[in-house]
């Protein structure tokens, strides 16, 4: 959608956000390919509340054609600015993969900007080996996995019935050996649901098999979808970094 204003025109952007600077991904113009908090999960500790559209079902969420349009219209109307982006993110409100075009959309926007693309997902849909090959084409993958046990999985990530911490972990092994990017593997660390030492230790193991280019410790620090929900103190996210080796940092 557009609009004039002031003898020009701007724009009125539905999925595109930002840019936003973050330690992570220093600045990045951000992309959500799905309706506000459509995602097979419930985290506890999500920022943007909890879920309300609670699926596993992949679809087009939103039209392929406008995304790419309002991407081709604010690089456009900011040639000054794409220099300064680390990256243009798919991410946003919901989990990304779940839109049935990310492939499409991955390799629209790669022919339009030199701008490396990054996908952030929960990685609930790396079981799919179809998924998996619909991300080949990007430049980063920041998948996240906050547990290595099933029970730790369900009190954390509150996922949908019958979904496997072990089969993601699977997934994410897949991922690796396919996909020749970059991959950083976020870790949410929440006080009293999964940094417990006994479970950083399978988490480890987890991790090595998955052989991530680097792993990044969070803990939440903004408002959570539910209450009372804590980060976990800088000495023992010190000592869990140091238990997960080098590849380890704290963001």
């Amino acid at each position: 959608m557009q609009s004039r204003k002031g003898g020009g025109f701007s724009f009125v952007m539905r999925y595109i956000y930002g840019p936003v600077s973050s330690r992570r991904l220093g600045v990045s113009l951000g992309i959500s390919l799905t309706p506000h908090k459509t995602c097979p999960f419930d985290c506890v500790y999500c920022q943007l509340g909890a879920t309300t559209d609670k699926t596993l079902e992949r679809s087009a969420y939103v039209p392929s054609a406008d995304i790419i349009a309002e991407v081709r219209a604010w690089l456009d109307a900011n040639p000054g600015r794409i220099k300064g982006l680390s990256y243009i993110t798919l991410s946003g409100a919901g989990e990304p993969t779940l839109h049935t075009e990310i492939s499409a959309l991955i390799s629209g926007i790669k022919k339009m900007s030199s701008v490396p693309v990054a996908v952030i997902t929960n990685s609930c849909l790396m079981v799919d080996a179809q998924v998996r090959k619909e991300l080949l084409q990007a430049d980063l993958i920041v998948p996240s996995l906050d547990a290595a046990s099933d029970e730790v999985f369900a009190r954390i990530d509150r996922p949908l019935p019958g979904t496997r911490v072990e089969e993601i972990i699977e997934g994410l092994v897949g991922l690796r050996k396919e996909y020749h990017g970059k991959i950083w593997l976020e870790i949410m660390l929440v006080k009293g649901y999964n940094d417990d030492i006994r479970h950083i230790r399978k988490l480890k193991e987890a991790v090595e098999r998955i052989n991530p280019d680097q792993v990044h410790l969070n803990s939440p620090v903004r408002s959570t979808a539910e209450k009372n929900i804590g980060p976990v103190d800088e000495a023992k996210l010190k000592q869990i970094a140091e238990m997960l080796g080098d590849k380890a940092q704290i963001i």
